[in-house]
């Protein structure tokens, strides 16, 4: 397979993949439907901000926001059937309890230990160990200037964690699990070791003060642009929206079975920063996961990093011994 040039890069060569929007498939059916799936996503995020920026105290709280989520994540779930970007993407029973035993595991384990260990933890003891003072001239910026700067700098940290888990061994034993999956659907970004599931939530964005509201705003920003990484639904971005943000069709690039594909596309809500730094690829892949398409099990999912770091460990260690030893001698006749 000849691939596509990319850059210095040939991407495709691995695996079939579609580079180029004017390539993308389009939304097929009448007007009304064309118009709806253009501009869903746009006025979805707009409507959700001028949400967060008016309402009322007593309505802009962390409940509220949960609550939200969780109404919006069904609903996409519905819309992944009126809408879908590939019937093979088709979500079965199998991977329903599959993904909520993910989605479980995320609400439950991970969120208690991100409480201890997690990245506002870790701030807390850097500031102390340091004596510092939070930037408290933060608070004092425009309110959707503070939800931007937490938006892009907690996805400026994970694009380099993500590029990093991509690059350094020992980080992708963590990640690698992830891209097993074999399909997009609203559930697939909560597939994973437990590992890189906290690994990857780490930021920095509590070195600064910022007002509840502006937290709220950022995280709105995450789950009406984030959560389209992995949804099984073809929309026709418009072409603001898929220059600035991530898309399901960048992130099924990432998940495609092309190597030099999957080392693209690793922010999670502003592909710009992919933009900035030449790891941008604009196109689309049906053909997901590593050894050709294998479906990763759960039990398999939670001790691959640890059993396959260890096997790393003892291929090292004998291949250390073996130097050491240096060449066996030959008996004299």
């Amino acid at each position: 397979m000849a691939g596509v040039q990319v850059g210095k890069r040939i991407i495709g060569a691995d695996a079939p993949v579609t580079i180029g929007w004017e390539n993308i498939g389009r939304v097929e059916g009448g007007p009304v439907k064309r118009f709806i799936f253009t501009w869903f996503q746009p006025t979805l995020l707009f409507a959700a901000l001028a949400f967060w920026y008016y309402a009322p105290d007593s309505v802009a709280k962390a409940s509220t926001g949960i609550s939200i989520a969780f109404g919006t994540k069904i609903f996409f779930l519905a819309l992944e059937w009126v809408s879908p970007r590939y019937k093979s993407w088709r979500l079965t029973w199998k991977e329903l309890i599959s993904d909520l035993f993910y989605v479980g595991l995320g609400a439950t384990m991970l969120r208690i230990v991100s409480s201890h260990f997690g990245s506002g933890a870790m701030t807390d003891a850097i500031q102390n160990f340091f004596l510092w003072d939070k930037f408290a001239w933060f608070t004092g910026l425009p309110l959707l200037i503070q939800a931007f700067m937490i938006s892009f700098i907690f996805d400026f940290g994970q694009y380099w964690m993500h590029r990093g888990m991509h690059n350094w061994y020992p980080l992708w034993l963590a990640h690698a699990p992830h891209h097993y999956v074999t399909q997009l659907n609203i559930q697939k970004g909560a597939v994973g070791n437990p590992i890189e599931l906290f690994l990857i939530g780490l930021g920095i964005g509590g070195f600064f003060d910022f007002l509840p509201r502006a937290a709220l705003i950022a995280g709105t920003l995450g789950l009406a642009v984030g959560t389209y990484q992995h949804i099984n639904v073809r929309f026709n971005s418009p072409r603001w929206w898929r220059f600035l943000f991530n898309t399901t069709e960048h992130h099924s690039l990432h998940h495609s079975q092309d190597y030099e594909a999957t080392r693209s596309n690793y922010a999670g809500t502003w592909i710009i920063i992919d933009r900035m730094f030449g790891t941008c690829v604009d196109g689309e892949a049906e053909k997901l996961g590593i050894e050709g398409g294998r479906r990763m099990p759960i039990h398999e999912t939670m001790h691959y990093t640890v059993s396959e770091g260890y096997k790393a460990v003892r291929r090292r260690v004998r291949r250390l011994g073996k130097r050491l030893q240096g060449p066996t001698a030959v008996p004299a006749e």
